[in-house]
């Protein structure tokens, strides 16, 4: 079965839905705050024409998504699976990113969990790339359980690799067995 790139995935708290060409408002709305890009390494993201180049690639994806607040039903940031590789059963998600008012945990943990249930219907192997100094985005990666596996370089970049396995993904404890301090981590 192919990997379905773009589904709907909702959740208590967000939904994720294919992006779309009219979204480039409502997300740049969003984008817009330099905060959120301070410690990427593409600090200029927040600017205009930095930010239409990098929607223009989340559309040629064909992975992309816009995360909604359920709700509010405001557009609160956008994600993406990239990469899908068969062969190796590996997926990526990356490209993250939310408001700050959505910060904090809750919402990327629900985020990612959507995600990550829904790869490992095809996959065996996700990956996350952060780059070394995005210790915001290393940290949000490890809460939910993703595990450093080395480097690797592309476009010329440097970024660290994170992973997370079906193995260990479905192994975890259910939420009401969890006890209140790794529940964060997938919820």
């Amino acid at each position: 079965m192919p990997f379905e790139l773009q589904p709907t995935l909702s959740g208590d708290l967000v939904e994720l839905r294919p992006l779309r060409a009219e979204d480039f408002d409502a997300l740049y709305a969003v984008a817009a705050d330099p905060l959120i890009w301070e410690q990427h390494p593409e600090r200029e993201r927040y600017r205009e024409e930095v930010f239409r180049r990098f929607f223009r690639e989340a559309m040629e994806s064909g992975g992309a998504f816009l995360i909604l607040d359920r709700s509010s039903g405001q557009v609160v940031g956008s994600t993406r699976y990239f990469g899908y590789d068969p062969r190796q059963s590996e997926i990526e998600i990356g490209w993250t990113f939310l408001a700050r008012s959505h910060w904090g945990g809750r919402y990327n943990g629900e985020m990612k969990r959507l995600m990550l249930e829904h790869a490992f219907q095809f996959v065996e192997h996700v990956v996350f790339l952060v780059g070394p100094r995005n210790f915001r985005s290393r940290k949000a990666v490890e809460k939910i359980g993703g595990v450093e596996r080395g480097t690797r370089i592309a476009n010329g970049r440097e970024s660290i690799v994170y992973e997370i396995t079906a193995d260990r993904f479905n192994s975890r404890e259910e939420p009401e067995q969890r006890a209140k301090p790794q529940r964060a981590a997938w919820e």
